[in-house]
């Protein structure tokens, strides 16, 4: 799907977030500034996060507030699988969060078998394609 503008983006990141349920696991996938961050933001505020949604490329991993809440992963930083079990990065998947992970590449591993995968071209406010794919 196409989104116009960033708006339209945010919105569409809303929407999905009606479909989501505890447990699931979504692998966020695009270049830098492709809006992965602003998508999970938009998923925490429409599933009631009033905290602001910041990126955790340094920190690896946050959890938002919400229901149900939100664990949030950056790979993107990660060049071994074992740094992955170091910082108990498994962890963040259980039945009672949903998990969104950024950068899924670095560790294929990781993501578990029913995780939704979003695709996400474009960047700024100019448009964005989704490609959204269930398992």
């Amino acid at each position: 799907m196409t989104v116009a503008d960033l708006a339209a983006f945010e919105r569409s990141a809303a929407d999905f977030a009606a479909t989501l349920r505890a447990g699931d696991a979504v692998a966020l996938e695009g270049d830098l500034g492709a809006g992965k961050t602003t998508f999970v933001a938009a998923v925490a505020r429409a599933l009631g996060n009033a905290d602001e949604v910041a990126s955790p490329t340094f920190i690896f991993r946050h959890r938002y507030a919400g229901a149900p809440p939100i664990e949030h992963l950056d790979l993107y930083r990660i060049e071994d699988p074992a740094e992955a079990v170091e910082l108990g990065l498994e962890d963040a998947f259980s039945a009672d969060a949903i998990t969104f992970v950024e950068w899924p590449s670095r560790l294929p591993g990781l993501l578990p078998a029913h995780a939704i995968r979003i695709r996400i071209e474009g960047s700024g406010d100019g448009p964005r394609v989704l490609a959204i794919e269930r398992p």
